[in-house]
């Protein structure tokens, strides 16, 4: 590639079940022009959530879905290479949603300038970005945490679910994880600092999960659905608050007969135990949260209260690949691709 081109990955087809890499197609492409009035952007690191795969279904949502053809949605991190905007400098670094690009070009909308001096840049689109604020947003708002209260989450060796679970601990609640395989697990108890971490492939993770909640569960954060789900149901107590981020075992497909039979269950419990369940996008909490959110997790960060992973790969081409094994539980922490440096 030469610096008169640019690359940029499409969805080439409409997945059918789980993504393949037929889904994708990588194209280089010219460089865009810098625009008058705005930046042109370099992208360093792009980020791989799991919310991707809803995009990629022609189906109607909180957000358009990606086209056959266009380029991929998401969020990076990337260099101001040139600039026309008064309020960017070439250097600059930034977070952009520009999609599943190497490059882009930018009217200054949107973009949030970084200071690597304050903390990684990569933090901006993990702990200290959209996954983190889904995390603070979903608990505090929806969950209310209480001192003495159980909370559990699923996938919590994950962006989302891991600072869920550190910032119940802060709240003086009990935090109980449940993530795939014995390692996630030692991280999410030996490092994290969570009270019990399940590991849902246990042939007897239900009763693990009773054991582990003994006084039941205040608030339950929904990331996973499927046989979590099903566990957590039985085990909720009066009142219990269940903020719903996302369901990622049905993400690429419809759940099986015995999942939608258990709806009418759901909905007793819900009737009988005065539950609260609440769907959310954490763009609808920005306006009177977000600054809360950077000052009390970029805090805990810094005197180490809150710890996060990442889970880095290496080279732009790899996304498809990398997102497939997002999707299938093979990520540990949160999912970057190093796109540059």
């Amino acid at each position: 590639m030469t610096d008169t081109t640019s690359r940029q990955i499409v969805l080439a087809s409409r997945p059918q079940g789980r993504p393949t890499l037929a889904n994708f197609r990588l194209e280089q492409v010219p460089m865009p022009a810098l625009p008058p009035g705005g930046v042109l952007l370099r992208v360093l690191y792009l980020s791989l959530d799991p919310y991707m795969r809803g995009r990629m279904e022609d189906r109607k949502s909180y957000a358009k879905p990606v086209g056959v053809g266009e380029v991929m949605t998401g969020e990076s991190v990337a260099e101001v290479i040139a600039s026309d905007h008064p309020g960017y400098a070439k250097g600059d670094i930034v977070t952009a949603h520009v999609g599943w690009r190497t490059h882009a070009a930018s009217n200054g909308a949107g973009l949030r300038k970084l200071d690597p001096k304050l903390a990684p840049v990569t933090t901006g689109i993990g702990v200290l970005g959209m996954p983190g604020f889904t995390a603070y947003s979903g608990l505090t708002v929806i969950g209310k945490p209480k001192a003495g209260e159980t909370v559990v989450v699923a996938a919590a060796s994950g962006p989302v679910g891991s600072l869920v679970g550190q910032l119940a601990k802060m709240a003086g609640c009990r935090a109980v994880g449940i993530a795939g395989g014995a390692e996630k697990c030692r991280y999410v108890k030996g490092e994290l600092g969570f009270d019990a971490a399940i590991d849902h492939h246990a042939s007897d993770m239900p009763a693990k999960l009773a054991a582990s909640c003994p006084d039941g569960i205040d608030v339950y954060f929904e990331n996973v659905g499927g046989a979590v789900w099903q566990a957590v149901l039985p085990l909720l107590n009066k009142f219990a608050r269940v903020p719903v981020c996302g369901l990622i075992a049905q993400y690429n497909g419809p759940p099986p007969v015995e999942g939608a039979q258990l709806l009418a269950q759901t909905m007793r419990e819900v009737l009988s135990k005065s539950l609260t369940l609440r769907g959310f996008i954490n763009t609808e909490f920005v306006p009177d949260h977000y600054a809360d959110f950077l000052r009390i997790v970029s805090k805990g960060i810094a005197d180490g209260r809150i710890r996060y992973r990442e889970d880095v790969t290496d080279g732009f081409e790899n996304a498809p690949a990398t997102l497939i094994g997002l999707l299938e539980g093979r990520n540990f922490g949160k999912t970057l691709i190093r796109v540059a440096t």
